[in-house]
């Protein structure tokens, strides 16, 4: 009897010890997270284009690749963020964040959402034309206009414009009735890379307020404004040399995902 009640205190004591430790270094590993996001690299509108001009000259990626690794991060953001499996709108510009909207719609697809897809202007250089050939494959529906009651979706996917926008108070038809049904709508919005009709510097007070934001390479300058549940980052294919010359400080991503919360 006095064995166990003497061990057993020392058992007791060493549990103690044990649980301050972890509790200590668990406090550690939360300041240091908490530094390495807080002093995450924000991208303006210049240096997010050179990156990508990098990405197609220096390293050889072609578009097809960047819209697919980006896409599916797109994809995989929704999934995390809304996994009931619903209703969700994607709608595409005719530009490159377009291209990554198809190509989110397609894997959406797979992973038993029930996407439709608008696409207005359908452009035919490539990629695009295969792109909307592989997404219809996959019985997605696609229409050139919004529908008129947005309310059976569980999320809508804004992949209208991009880094390359100029010009918020300029946005030509039909994107100019489009991008108001998306501010002034209760669902949900996921936003790809930059909420569309947002300065890529400035941001916007009164634009779409999305309720997840999906920053591929590098968030913009814009995203410090955002206001929303989560903020992803995602496109996963930024080589290390090129992450090093643009100082670009990013959070590790787990495992094998694709996307990491900012």
């Amino acid at each position: 009897m006095v064995w166990f009640r003497t061990h057993g205190v020392c058992l007791f004591m060493v549990a103690a010890l044990v649980s301050h430790i972890l509790r200590t270094q668990y406090r550690s590993f939360s300041k240091l997270a908490a530094r390495s996001m807080s002093n995450v690299t924000y991208l303006g509108q210049e240096q997010a284009q050179n990156i990508d001009i990098e990405l197609f000259d220096e390293y050889k990626f072609s578009i097809d690749q960047l819209m697919e690794l980006a896409g599916l991060a797109v994809a995989k953001a929704v999934e995390k963020s809304y996994p009931n499996r619903g209703e969700i709108l994607v709608v595409c510009g005719p530009g490159n964040n377009g291209g990554d909207g198809l190509v989110a719609a397609r894997h959406l697809a797979l992973f038993n959402y029930k996407p439709t897809v608008v696409y207005p202007k359908q452009p035919n250089k490539h990629p695009f034309p295969s792109l909307l050939h592989q997404v219809k494959a996959m019985g997605v529906s696609v229409s050139p206009s919004l529908p008129s009651n947005l309310s059976t979706y569980t999320c809508i996917v804004d992949a209208v414009f991009g880094f390359s926008f100029r010009g918020a108070n300029n946005i030509r038809a039909p994107f100019d009735t489009i991008i108001p049904a998306l501010v002034n709508t209760t669902v949900p919005i996921a936003s790809v890379d930059v909420p569309s009709g947002w300065e890529v510097e400035e941001g916007s007070t009164n634009g779409i307020q999305p309720d997840i934001l999906i920053s591929l390479t590098a968030p913009k300058l814009c995203a410090k404004q955002f206001r929303g549940r989560h903020h992803w980052l995602g496109g996963r294919f930024v080589p290390p040399a090129l992450a090093q010359k643009y100082s670009l400080n990013l959070p590790e991503y787990p495992g094998a995902d694709q996307v990491v919360l900012i």
